[in-house]
């Protein structure tokens, strides 16, 4: 379940620091009752930035697919094998 707390708990910085790192996961802020910003540690965030290009290059593979812009395995190891001299 996402942690939630007002902005003005924002004031405890140590404490928050230590529920991002144990949690692992991002706490939302809140701002008069509606979403204001969210805080996580720097692993979550680099973990979620790097699922997040892991996914959208899942997808323009997917894509490629779709559209047809395949190529034959054994054609292109035979060509970078002529190309290199392998």
């Amino acid at each position: 379940m996402p942690r939630i707390i007002p902005i003005r708990d924002l004031k405890n910085t140590s404490e928050i620091s230590e529920i991002c790192h144990s949690e692992e996961a991002p706490i939302f802020v809140t701002k008069n009752g509606y979403g204001d910003m969210v805080v996580m540690s720097m692993e979550v965030y680099e973990r979620d930035m790097y699922m997040s290009s892991v996914y959208g290059k899942l997808q323009a593979a997917e894509r490629s697919v779709a559209e047809g812009r395949t190529a034959d395995a054994y054609g292109a190891l035979n060509s970078i094998k002529e190309k290199y001299g392998i």
